[in-house]
């Protein structure tokens, strides 16, 4: 597989057949979500979304981890910068939640923090035994994404998580319903052979199945992504913020 530069390189596009590998490519800050990372994650899965030449995605991580959650040395600054923040936050998630491609997540290492709320957004994810799981933002009052946890998993499991801050290791997470399984050896190698398999599989049945899985998430639970989507607002842009325009969506 060639890797497809675009961007600043935070992020490359490797085609294996009708399969497209996308990795995050900050490893040296465990690819926590920056700003120019998140437009080219939009970028990348917006394309990707109406590429008819792609049956499925697989999403994973550079290095140890696979996604340590936003860039929050990036947060603060005028309010321009904080519109920006929030703007590529919303396009990233949304770019991810509503690809019409089935998307892989193949989880490499810790996805904690927004990185978590990445992988659930995702329809099925693998796990190496070093991944680690959990929103650890909660004991710094940070409140995480219940609604990306609640789309996916049980109320019961949501809560746990979500109340408690834990952190869960890859054989607890698989119990949890939090991954499909666990692989100890070679997790791309796993990955492509699940992504290859469904895209294999006839393509405007996958392409169906995967617009009935968008629009059950956008019925039973858009309402409270909308939500997450609000308190993130006026969190990083202040009073002014149910004055401006909002996008429909994952929150971040």
């Amino acid at each position: 597989m060639a890797p497809v530069p675009k961007g600043s390189g935070l992020l490359s596009i490797e085609r294996r057949g009708e399969v497209a590998v996308v990795t995050l490519r900050r490893p040296e800050k465990r690819n926590a979500l920056s700003v120019e990372l998140r437009e080219e994650i939009a970028d990348a899965f917006g394309r990707l979304s109406g590429d008819d030449n792609v049956g499925c995605v697989v999403l994973t991580g550079a290095g140890p981890a696979f996604c340590a959650g936003m860039d929050t040395s990036q947060f603060g600054g005028d309010l321009d910068h904080r519109r920006k923040l929030v703007e590529t936050s919303t396009v990233a998630f949304e770019s991810v939640g509503e690809c019409r491609r089935p998307i892989v997540a193949a989880i490499n290492g810790p996805a904690i923090a927004g990185g978590f709320a990445l992988a659930l957004l995702c329809d099925l994810r693998i796990a190496s035994d070093a991944a680690v799981f959990g929103y650890p933002e909660l004991p710094r009052g940070i409140p995480p994404s219940y609604a990306a946890a609640r789309a996916v998993l049980p109320a019961t499991v949501a809560q746990d998580l979500c109340l408690t801050g834990r952190l869960v290791k890859a054989d607890e997470a698989q119990k949890m319903g939090i991954v499909r399984e666990v692989v100890r050896d070679d997790l791309m190698a796993r990955a492509l052979e699940l992504a290859e398999r469904i895209a294999a599989l006839p393509r405007k049945a996958i392409l169906e199945t995967k617009r009935r899985t968008l629009l059950e998430r956008r019925h039973l639970w858009g309402f409270l992504f909308e939500d997450e989507q609000r308190v993130f607002r006026r969190a990083l842009i202040g009073p002014d913020a149910d004055e401006e325009p909002e996008r429909n969506g994952a929150a971040a």
